[in-house]
């Protein structure tokens, strides 16, 4: 009788211990990225973890996973979905397959400037637009940001959209940017960004187009010796949360989760600020040269035709409304 009893209080602390373990699991959220920790991505990512370990009391702890190292940003918006990844910050790049109401923000030449590319996304617009996350799973919870886009690649400057002939340059797995580029004529290849340093260096791509902090996140003056500043895309990024997770959490949870996303768009912009004014100093001192001053409206014109292709499948409702807001 003894020995059944020991039995069973060893089994009942058994059971408290793996319970204890489980809610010490639950309340352990992984942030996955595919840029390097010392990026805008990895700014907001530290942001949002000191302020939710703060707020909850070392109750919820943050892992950065950086580098790609849960997947590209199509694995991240999918592993969100089923729950076996609870948080990420991911570009637009590929969001527009899973939430295709976000295709308007990929438009080249879309955003006259940060201030307005903000203002607008922080905005009624830009809540409209993270609530239709929910419906597939994921809680996006704010705005943060790459920047505006632009080209560099290893054959030559491109002053004029003509120079982009025939160039092989990777895209994000987005349709707007591949019609872009293509209308700009180009061989554009989409391609997740784990993928890029190395095509770069094999040669199997010619150049690449992203904002001023991969650039420096990823020495891109090592693959590369031709910047041109394009700015021919405004990219947004997202903060985001699996519904998996965000349900678990109690409401008082959940507005931690907020306000510690909050902090983490804000260190983003402020990092991305910060590379845009050592970024053209940085490019030049490690021997790429720069081609500053382009033809903004001779490319807007060469992918106007996109914009056609855009409204004819989603409509112009969004799209109008952002550009009133900046008139």
């Amino acid at each position: 009788m003894s020995f059944n009893f020991r039995a069973l209080a060893l089994s009942a602390v058994s059971a408290c211990a793996m319970l204890a373990g489980t809610a010490l699991e639950a309340r352990t959220l992984n942030i996955a990225m595919t840029p390097p920790e010392e990026s805008h991505y990895g700014a907001a990512a530290k942001a949002f973890k000191e302020k939710i370990e703060d707020l909850s009391g070392g109750d919820i702890t943050v892992e950065i996973k950086a580098n790609g190292v849960l997947g590209g940003e199509r694995e991240i918006l999918e592993g969100m979905q089923i729950g076996s990844i609870e948080m990420g910050v991911t570009s637009t790049g590929p969001v527009g397959g899973f939430v295709p109401s976000t295709y308007v923000l990929d438009l080249p030449f879309l955003f006259k400037d940060y201030a307005n590319a903000r203002a607008i996304l922080d905005g009624p617009i830009g809540q409209d637009l993270l609530d239709d996350f929910e419906p597939i799973g994921i809680m996006a919870l704010g705005w943060a940001e790459n920047g505006f886009r632009y080209v560099t690649n290893s054959k030559k400057p491109i002053e004029t959209p003509e120079d982009m002939k025939d160039m092989k340059i990777r895209t994000m797995e987005n349709d707007i940017h591949l019609g872009s580029f293509t209308a700009l004529g180009a061989a554009p290849l989409p391609m997740s960004w784990n993928e890029v340093i190395t095509a770069l260096q094999q040669g199997t791509i010619d150049g690449q187009e992203t904002p001023m902090s991969i650039f420096i996140a990823n020495r891109i003056w090592e693959v590369q010796k031709y910047a041109t500043l394009t700015g021919h895309f405004y990219s947004p990024s997202l903060i985001m949360m699996s519904k998996v997770h965000w349900d678990q959490l109690t409401e008082e949870e959940q507005g931690w989760v907020r306000e510690a996303a909050s902090a983490g768009v804000a260190a983003n912009r402020a990092y991305v600020e910060n590379d845009e004014k050592r970024g053209l100093e940085m490019l030049r001192a490690n021997g790429m040269e720069v081609i500053e001053t382009v033809d903004q409206e001779a490319f807007a014109e060469a992918v106007s035709a996109v914009y056609d292709v855009f409204t004819s499948t989603y409509g112009s409702e969004t799209l109008e409304k952002i550009r009133a807001a900046q008139q």
